[in-house]
């Protein structure tokens, strides 16, 4: 069983929440930038996590399976 992981880079971030708005289970906004709300991507939610990732503008979501 493979374990997806999400992060994000803050300094990159632009808050602009796309990510917060594709993939709710994962991303979430803190002090103006996203965060990762679990470490280990759901399921369910790994294809809004990947989504998310291909969307951001800045390129700041990392995925890792």
């Amino acid at each position: 069983m493979s374990l997806v992981k999400a992060s994000v880079d803050k300094d990159l971030c632009t808050g602009c929440e796309l990510c917060t708005e594709t993939c709710p289970e994962v991303f979430e906004m803190k002090e103006d930038v996203s965060t990762v709300k679990v470490t280990v991507v759901p399921k369910d939610a790994e294809e809004c996590a990947k989504q998310a990732a291909e969307e951001c503008p800045v390129e700041a979501i990392t995925i890792e399976e």
